[in-house]
């Protein structure tokens, strides 16, 4: 049987792994094909903070950070599980600075290293002092013409009042309030809705920050060259021919349509964090889809097509995790990342215990979350707590600062619990009094030296990273002591799930013998993460999806040069 249409590279998926791919394959003359399942296109790449970890980058050498491969590998390899090859941990830190240098020289997006400390910094190889994290400066998205209106809007935990895009350094003008940062809002709003006519027909924030200036710029390259990509296109199967993939099906306006992939099919089309089914099966301490951070159109069809053409999957129970805060009537969690570093709150459990560090990475919090639950079944909810001075300073998800009560959104105002005292605030929350008066008292006596001798929170670089330099001895404790108290129920979610077809160093699909399964190639969360279970740093998703990418595309197309 015949194709409908042919093309080189045939990509599946339009997050930052899949339109970098596409870049890639289309800068060296090969004709590419998108094709994206969902009405709006950038996939969670777009709602995420676009963060990537790259280590021994140009940017941090100017930087004036000395980083090295050798020491990139050995902090990945500590941390990775046990069945992810060396040879995979090694291309990804040695290809992710030669990756990083291509996209800055073949499209308009900027990259700075921030000193962001890597997540485990005390373990051999990690960076204390950061520079391995990579965040996207903003663009202009003008450029895009229409296309910008069915660019994936940030997540809600990325944008202010839902529609406002805000790039990483304004988060701490506005979080701290720093000086200037009320005038600094008033013109942002104003640079908002005074984009005129456009502001008439879309919400659309035409200046894009985090994940929006990364899949903009990725797609505005892509335009350049002229490079095609199919909305409302989901692929229906793989094909495969003598035990090669040599394309796919996929429906597109209302028709079935064979298309031919000559040099490859490259999936980049997520995980399956919106699919109950294999959420069950496969990871059961995240069974819940609602309070995954990932898009809808999330659900593992591309990893179910990889196998169905004899690939093997690898790490299925693997997440993701996080803590999120669930705002009824949305349809994901909301990343919690910031909130817990910061003095006056704690975590408790439904027997009003704290049980973890609250300022500890988000995987790391979201992983102890969903053990616990899993063992005592008391952690999901759990319960955030605060006191007046943290709710007058700082937000709380999508409660926002120096906003009365009252003036909140109706759905934030039914999960937000209240008392004058905390056994109030435990009678509200439905947790014994005495039990969490009895954890805010300990936490409080020793906080107020700056010190947690149960969870050690606000000791390592990394929890000092959120917290409030204002505060101190230690910018992550104060004690909960100023009235009324407040608690908000917090999940154990995740971003995504990132367990998926199991791939070898060239990002191809690999049977269960491990032999490479010709034409076909998965990156991002539709392979297997090369961090294992593990989250060594901000960035460990994106980066990677993006490395792969770019190797993908290069072995496809044959590309052994610069």
């Amino acid at each position: 049987m015949g194709w409908d249409k042919e093309v080189d590279l045939l990509v599946v998926g339009s997050g930052a792994g899949g339109l970098l791919s596409a870049l890639v394959g289309a800068a060296n003359r090969a004709d590419v094909l998108i094709v994206e399942k969902e009405s709006q296109w950038g996939g969670t790449s777009a709602t995420s903070g676009a963060g990537i970890w790259i280590p021994a980058s140009d940017q941090a050498a100017e930087a004036g950070f000395h980083d090295t491969v050798d020491d990139a590998f050995r902090y990945v390899r500590g941390l990775s599980a046990d069945n992810v090859p060396d040879a995979n941990i090694r291309a990804y830190v040695s290809s992710a600075a030669d990756m990083l240098r291509w996209m800055g020289a073949n499209t308009a997006i900027q990259y700075c290293a921030f000193p962001y400390p890597d997540y485990h910094a005390e373990n051999p190889g990690g960076s204390p002092t950061g520079y391995r994290t990579h965040m996207p400066l903003p663009i202009d998205g003008r450029g895009l013409g229409r296309d910008v209106e069915t660019l994936r809007f940030a997540s809600p935990a990325a944008s202010l009042f839902g529609y406002l895009n805000w790039h990483f350094d304004e988060t701490y003008v506005l979080l701290f309030r720093q000086k200037g940062w009320f005038l600094h809002l008033v013109k942002s709003l104003a640079r908002y809705w005074f984009d005129l006519p456009f502001r008439f027909k879309s919400r659309k924030d035409r200046r894009l920050t985090l994940g929006n200036a990364l899949v903009g710029g990725l797609r505005l390259a892509l335009n350049d060259h002229k490079v095609p990509l199919w909305l409302e296109c989901p692929m229906q199967e793989l094909v495969v021919e003598k035990g090669k993939v040599t394309g796919a099906v996929v429906r597109h306006r209302g028709r079935d349509l064979r298309i031919g992939a000559r040099k490859g099919v490259i999936l980049a089309a997520g995980g399956f964090d919106k699919n109950d089914a294999m959420r069950g099966a496969h990871a059961p301490l995240y069974p819940n889809t609602l309070y995954s951070g990932g898009t809808a159109g999330n659900t593992g069809d591309s990893i179910r097509a990889g196998t169905a053409a004899g690939a093997d999957t690898m790490n299925m129970q693997s997440a993701w995790a996080a803590p999120v805060f669930y705002v009824p009537g949305e349809d994901r969690g909301r990343l919690c990342t910031i909130e817990r570093a910061l003095p006056g709150s704690l975590m408790v459990n439904q027997r009003g215990t704290r049980y973890l560090n609250e300022a500890a990475s988000y995987h790391i919090v979201g992983q102890q979350m969903a053990r616990r639950d899993a063992e005592h079944g008391d952690a999901s909810p759990s319960w955030f707590v605060f006191d007046h001075r943290y709710r007058h300073n700082y937000p709380v998800g999508p409660l926002l600062p120096l906003m009365p009560d009252w003036f909140q959104r109706g759905e934030v105002q039914s999960i937000l619990k209240k008392g004058k005292t905390i056994e109030a605030l435990a009678e509200d929350m439905g947790v014994d009094p005495a039990a969490l008066a009895a954890t805010v008292a300990r936490y409080n006596s020793h906080a107020a030296a700056g010190e947690d001798p149960d969870f050690h929170r606000g000791q390592a670089a990394y929890d000092k990273m959120y917290g409030d330099p204002r505060v101190t001895p230690n910018p992550c404790l104060r004690p909960l002591d100023k009235g009324p108290f407040y608690a908000m129920p917090i999940y154990p979610g995740d971003i995504g799930t990132n367990g998926g077809l199991r791939t070898d160093d060239k990002a191809r699909a690999v049977d269960a013998k491990g032999k490479a399964i010709g034409g076909l190639y998965a990156v991002g969360n539709n392979a297997a993460s090369a961090m294992g279970e593990s989250y060594p740093g901000a960035g460990v998703t994106i980066g990677p999806a993006l490395t792969f990418g770019y190797i993908a595309a290069r072995d496809a197309l044959g590309v052994n040069e610069q």
